[in-house]
C-alpha cells in the first residue's frame, strides 16, 4: 500500500492542476533529448516508463533511446526513482542494486514512497551538485498521481510516459487517463 500516494492524491481536490504535465509524450522513444535548455537533471520512473513492469532490463526497443540520455544526463543527474527498487520494501536494497547494475544509473534508496520522496530526491541532487534548483530537474513518469503529482510538488517539470511499455489495464490508471482528459489539460 502506498500511503504517501493515498493521502498526497488527496491535494487534487483543491488543486487538480498538480497532476498536469509539462509534457506529454506516448512512449519512452518519444522523449525529446535534451528535454529542454532548463533541464540539467532527468528522475525517471522504471515500471512501464523504462522497463516492463516488475522487470530490471531496460525495454529493448527503448536501449539506444537510454544511452542517448544516459549520454545527455551524465553521472548523477540521472536518478531512478521507483517505489519498489530502493524504497523501504527493498530489504537490503537487492533490487535497486540490480537495477543499477542493469541500468548503469544510480537508484535512490527513500524511506517514502513517490510523491512523498520528493525532499528526498531534492536533496540527492543538491547534494551531488546535479542542480541549483528544482526547476532545473524533469520527472519522467507513467502516473499523473505518482510522478506528475510529485513533479509539481517539487517545482519541476513532470512528463508524463502516457502509454508506456504497454497499456496498462489497472483501473486507477485507466481512471487517470479519463481525469486528464475531462479536466482538458
Amino acid at each position: 500500500m502506498n500511503i504517501s500516494g493515498t493521502l498526497n492524491t488527496l491535494r487534487l481536490l483543491y488543486n487538480p492542476s498538480l497532476c498536469r504535465p509539462s509534457l506529454v509524450v506516448p512512449t519512452f522513444n518519444d522523449l525529446p533529448i535534451p528535454i529542454n535548455d532548463s533541464i540539467k537533471a532527468v528522475v525517471v520512473d522504471k515500471d512501464n516508463c523504462i522497463a516492463f513492469p516488475h522487470d530490471n532490463d531496460i525495454w529493448p526497443e527503448y536501449s539506444q533511446h537510454w544511452e542517448t540520455l544516459k549520454s545527455k544526463y551524465p553521472n548523477r543527474s540521472l536518478l531512478i526513482v521507483s517505489n519498489t527498487a530502493g524504497s523501504a520494501s527493498d530489504k537490503g536494497y537487492l533490487q535497486a542494486k540490480l537495477l543499477e547494475d542493469k541500468t548503469g544509473v544510480p537508484v535512490l534508496r527513500h524511506s517514502t514512497k513517490k510523491p512523498g520522496c520528493h525532499s528526498e530526491i531534492l536533496d540527492y541532487l543538491y547534494k551531488n551538485k546535479a542542480i541549483a534548483n528544482p526547476k532545473e530537474v524533469a520527472v519522467i513518469g507513467d502516473r499523473l498521481f505518482t510522478d506528475i503529482l510529485m513533479a509539481n510538488m517539487m517545482g519541476s517539470y513532470g512528463i508524463w510516459v502516457r502509454d508506456g511499455v504497454k497499456i496498462s489495464s489497472n483501473p486507477l490508471s485507466k481512471f487517470e487517463k479519463k481525469l486528464y482528459s475531462f479536466l482538458g489539460f
